[in-house]
């Protein structure tokens, strides 16, 4: 079974579509994820993920994950698939982004990270080799490499010390990966995570090291952590001119839909955000023509469709008076409605991207499109 297949390459760009086999089933990309932290895309049923939003992939988070409910509690559902009913393709993350956000309850070293539980204080530690157990046990089908993501500016000595520490735990991840075997009878793929901070010649370095180590797909960490957007650009595009073409490339945590369709120019096929969920819970939607903000009084009495482009349930269902109205009163149904419309309309996006790429246009769909995502209705 070959893993990814290179199949359209825009005349314009960079971007490209492609297909993705796993044994959970097939991902058209470019693909946006679901972030799924603990198990579950906040305020969406699985049934809307598949329905409504024609998520293809959801994310899980092994920090999370394996602090609650635990690998024993996973292990005897069968892994993270059966617990939570999701017969699609899961992704986990390695708990290297929580090592960067968590820097006041954690100390790194060369064996790995000891961290306090968020939930109970109680101590753990995180070795690329347990990461790698944790990760066959949570049973995703694609899994990632144990790396540091530096902050923000981060200055250079720093970020290249960080850089080679993850390139020495990436052969620790390699080494325990290949060494073991899935848990539930499908096939994993783990993926390296190329870092570098916003320096250009650690990033060459770091693509050229990661690109060397030959695995099914490559992943960009360390980026959309605060730096302007043009160096989350620089990056990408550098990174992409090295990592393989045949295989696919993610680029982690990103982002807003212009920050999609931008790095789709560039050569990304995978990307995942927490930005569609946590906007809508606080009455923030995305649409085709701009970005509305829900909690302003001039949608009180707009009783028009969220984005009457988009179609699907939730947006000819409830107007953006009606969920103005439920978020203003915290009724759970408004921040519900808000995260499906929002998870909708990435998939959307993501989706026409694919089609203008096979129709040769999307340069073109792309230029104009930034212009409407990144204003304010």
């Amino acid at each position: 079974m070959k893993f990814f297949t290179l199949k359209t390459t825009d005349p314009h760009s960079q971007a490209r579509t492609g297909e993705i086999i796993t044994s959970h089933g097939t991902i058209q990309t470019p693909i946006f994820m679901p972030v799924g932290t603990n198990g579950a895309v906040k305020g969406v049923y699985m049934h809307q993920l598949e329905e409504q939003i024609k998520a293809h992939i959801i994310l899980g988070n092994t920090y999370h994950l394996y602090l609650r409910p635990g690998l024993d509690v996973l292990e005897k559902a069968g892994g993270l698939h059966k617990f939570n009913s999701w017969d699609k393709p899961i992704l986990t993350d390695s708990g290297g982004f929580q090592v960067y956000s968590l820097s006041d309850s954690r100390k790194i070293n060369e064996n790995g990270v000891t961290f306090k539980s968020f939930i109970d204080g109680s101590m753990h530690t995180f070795t690329p080799e347990n990461v790698m157990d944790t990760q066959r046990t949570i049973g995703a089908d694609i899994i990632m490499a144990f790396d540091e993501c530096t902050p923000y500016p981060c200055e250079k000595d720093y970020a290249k010390k960080s850089m080679e520490m993850t390139h020495r735990w990436l052969v620790r991840c390699k080494n325990r990966f290949e060494s073991t075997e899935p848990k539930y009878g499908f096939d994993q793929y783990l993926f390296p995570i190329v870092q570098g901070s916003t320096y250009r010649d650690l990033r060459a370095q770091s693509a050229e090291f990661v690109a060397a180590q030959s695995f099914e797909g490559n992943a960009i960490g360390g980026l959309s952590v605060g730096e302007p957007a043009e160096d989350m650009y620089e990056m990408t595009s550098l990174v992409c001119s090295i990592l393989p073409k045949e295989k696919p490339r993610y680029l982690m945590g990103v982002g807003t839909p212009a920050n999609i369709l931008e790095c789709i120019a560039l050569g990304i096929d995978m990307f995942d955000c927490v930005m569609p969920t946590r906007n809508a819970r606080n009455g923030w939607l995305f649409t085709s023509e701009g970005v509305i903000n829900l909690r302003n009084e001039k949608w009180k009495f707009d009783n028009t469709p969220i984005d009457e482009n988009l179609g699907g349930y939730v947006n000819t269902r409830y107007s953006k008076a009606y969920i103005k109205h439920l978020l203003r009163a915290d009724e759970m149904l408004g921040m519900m409605v808000a995260s499906v419309h929002n998870l909708q309309f990435y998939l959307w996006l993501v989706n026409e991207a694919r089609q203008k790429i096979e129709e040769g246009t999307f340069t073109s769909w792309k230029n104009e499109m930034v212009k409407k995502l990144t204003r304010k209705l």
